[in-house]
């Protein structure tokens, strides 16, 4: 949970004012993304995922977004530690707009806030 603060403080960096909904494993947001496709929720303008998710694999809830008949077009961006060339194979199949390695420091992982901002004015 340590990433969702550092997320939270890169979007506040770069002065990003949006709802930041947290789910906390890949269970809980293929449920989350489920219910979206029933309209019994809004689905979000960006989708920042990790792979590494307690429960469910972000891989599952990737392709299950990509699975929405309406909604498969949102933006996602992976936002992980893995470097596997399989793991960034796998998730190009289901075209993110970004793939992106956790920065291993403040300064860096801050200027993701840019990159988050970017894609949300796509939206």
């Amino acid at each position: 949970m340590a990433d969702v603060g550092l997320v939270r403080e890169s979007l506040d960096e770069h002065k990003v004012r949006c709802e930041l909904t947290v789910i906390p494993n890949g269970e809980l947001a293929v449920r989350f993304f489920e219910e979206a496709d029933a309209d019994r929720r809004p689905w979000p303008d960006l989708v920042i995922l990790d792979l590494n998710l307690p429960k469910k694999p972000g891989m599952e809830v990737l392709r299950r977004i990509r699975s929405s008949r309406v909604h498969r077009d949102v933006r996602v961006i992976v936002l992980t530690s893995s470097d596997n060339q399989k793991d960034r194979e796998e998730v190009a199949s289901l075209h993110p707009c970004l793939y992106l390695r956790k920065p291993s420091n403040l300064d860096e992982f801050l200027k993701l806030g840019a990159i988050f901002s970017r894609n949300l004015q796509h939206t």
